[in-house]
């Protein structure tokens, strides 16, 4: 793959994402936007469990970085960033997964229409089994994952914070739309895995 093809570059980071990490991976390589378009960047953030084990079974599909110390979330994305090749940098948690069309479809969005600087797109919050326990807003009831920025953009406003290692997609959206216009596709193309261990159940977040 040609870097210069490079258009979308996926954000992953995996902290002790045996149980998901797979089937997060085989949704985001199965895509409708052809493969030379867009890079998948893992950023293992000192895992302890099986999740390195996993990543190795993808093989050259995606691109890993492994932390050798934990550095946490916000700091693991802009690690990512920094390397992504991508014109477009759009995130995905290790514990979802995504519809065929999630990229090509957000791409195409900003491509067509010059006056946004990111689209978000709806989501269907899951449990563990995969049954779909209801459909959100992106706008109304944002989360981190299901938008596309442009690379530029997230690099002028200094990406993360990674002071926040809780929230930091609050933060990061407050300060962007102070500057930047985010456009709303009204297609549910993200899955978002409600579990015990994700942030859903902090009692600080309102989805």
């Amino acid at each position: 793959m040609k870097d210069s093809e490079i258009e979308v570059s996926v954000i992953i980071t995996a902290y002790n994402e045996e149980k998901f990490i797979s089937r997060c991976l085989r949704s985001i390589i199965k895509q409708s936007l052809p493969h030379d378009k867009y890079e998948i960047i893992v950023v293992n953030d000192a895992s302890n469990d099986k999740t390195s084990y996993a990543l190795d079974s993808f093989g050259d599909a995606i691109k890993v970085i492994n932390n050798k110390k934990n550095i946490g979330l916000p700091a693991s994305i802009n690690k990512g960033i920094k390397i992504a090749k991508g014109k477009y940098i759009i995130r995905l948690d290790a514990d979802d997964y995504v519809n065929l069309n999630y990229l090509n479809f957000l791409k195409l969005f900003l491509d067509f229409n010059n006056d946004y600087d990111a689209a978000a797109c709806d989501y269907l919050l899951v449990d563990d089994e995969e049954k779909v326990l209801g459909r959100y807003d992106a706008i109304e009831c944002p989360i981190g994952c299901g938008v596309m920025f442009k690379k530029i953009d997230l690099v002028k406003l200094g990406l993360y914070d990674e002071s926040f290692l809780r929230h930091e997609e609050k933060e990061l959206r407050v300060r962007f739309e102070k500057k930047y216009k985010m456009g709303h596709l009204n297609l549910p193309l993200y899955r978002y895995r409600k579990h015990e261990n994700n942030i859903t159940n902090d009692k600080n977040y309102e989805v």
